[in-house]
């Protein structure tokens, strides 16, 4: 299927145009097959040699809000627990161990494990970029999301990911936004003030 044709009106409003940052829920859940869904659209989002380096962490019962509550700002806690759910963005630092899955016609493991730091830029650079999928697939399934930085990365990696190679790198809280906790629309920068045509 080609990408010629663009999505209509209705579609992009509720992708970009329309769709809002939520921070307050109304009480409805969020069931473990719409998670599901969810997944499978964002896995199909492009990353460097297709080397999907995000893991996510739906965290969605009161043990798991309780595990994460100590690592949330003041501005982001209320929000957060009560958030139907709320998805930990992370990296796996060893990624690249799934390439010969993931990227089977070339041998890419040793771009990344002959350079530390290049793998930890293709972790971060494409775990971000997995994450606005995420954003974006919660749209398109009728969620509204609330992405946010305001925690500490240190405990909730203490919390959710001892012993393991992941680290977090943001959170997003997940179900169906309460209008009433909506923020005004912020400005954004014009064309001519972001962008050069060269």
């Amino acid at each position: 299927m080609g990408t010629d044709a663009p999505l209509d009106d209705a579609a992009l409003d509720a992708l970009f145009r329309t769709a809002r940052t939520q921070n307050k829920w109304r009480d409805l859940p969020v069931s473990d097959d719409l998670l599901r869904r969810l997944y499978d659209l964002l896995k199909m989002g492009p990353t460097s040699a297709n080397c999907c380096p995000a893991r996510f962490v739906f965290v969605r019962t009161p043990e798991g809000k309780e595990r994460l509550l100590p690592a949330l700002s003041s501005g982001n806690l209320e929000k957060t627990m009560k958030a139907p759910v709320t998805v930990i963005v992370a990296e796996d630092a060893e990624f690249h161990d799934q390439l010969p899955k993931l990227f089977p016609h070339a041998d890419a493991r040793p771009w990344f494990t002959s350079s530390l730091q290049a793998a930890n830029e293709a972790a971060f650079r494409n775990s971000t970029l997995q994450g606005a999928y995420l954003i974006l697939a919660a749209r398109a399934l009728g969620l509204g999301a609330g992405p946010m930085s305001g925690f500490n990365a240190k405990l909730v990696d203490a919390a959710f990911f001892e012993g393991t190679k992941w680290r977090s790198n943001f959170l997003v809280n997940l179900g169906y936004g309460d209008p009433s906790g909506v923020s005004p629309r912020l400005p954004r920068l014009d064309f001519e003030e972001a962008c050069v045509l060269a």
